[in-house]
């Protein structure tokens, strides 16, 4: 039987956080948490409940399911980042709130230009090369997201901000992987 004393009883009163133990902070330790995730984890897994009734079964596959969220929340930045602003009272809502600043908006349509550009020229070693500047530009969004959440007051306005732009950056990124690989395979052609 699901007792409090795994600790599960009080799961939806729990940020994700000190579901694993972890300080509410941007810039975690990777192995910390999937150290944490597996010994969570493993005390509601479903198949430890295969012989109680209906009802613990059902508990533990919604408290592993809900667990399952919780690390895959903080395991990607964004969403960590994200999750970050809800607790401290700020929700992104990135479908209804895009603003971004004018400069970013500028860099945007560079990158833009600079990919169909190259897709017009078949240029692989040109998207490659924009692939690099956007993922750097993805490290330091990440370097300022710490920057930012991991205050004593997280600067959570401009944590939005960064959080929609760097949205777009991975988005954009897996553009251009894929872009790179139709180059490649000389699919780019025919889209």
């Amino acid at each position: 039987m699901i007792s409090p004393s795994c600790g599960m009883a009080s799961f939806a009163a729990r940020d994700y956080f000190s579901l694993f133990g972890l300080p509410v902070r941007f810039a975690i330790d990777p192995a910390a948490l999937d150290s944490a995730w597996r010994s969570v984890q493993g005390a509601v897994h479903p198949d430890r409940f295969a012989g109680q009734g209906d009802s613990q079964r059902l508990l533990a596959l919604q408290y592993s399911t809900q667990i399952n969220e919780a690390y895959q929340t903080l395991k990607e930045p964004l969403r960590r980042a994200s999750y970050i602003c809800k607790l401290n009272g700020l929700e992104i809502e990135p479908e209804r709130n895009t603003a971004m600043p004018p400069e970013f908006l500028a860099q945007q349509m560079e990158w833009r230009e600079s990919l169909e550009d190259a897709l017009a020229a078949q240029d692989f070693r040109a998207i490659e090369q924009l692939e690099m500047e956007v993922c750097a530009a993805i490290t330091e969004g990440e370097i300022l997201m710490e920057h930012l959440l991991d205050q004593s007051v997280p600067d959570t306005r401009r944590a939005a901000e960064e959080i929609r732009c760097m949205m777009f950056l991975v988005k954009f990124s897996a553009q251009l992987r894929e872009e790179k690989r139709r180059v490649r395979h000389g699919t780019a052609a025919n889209r």
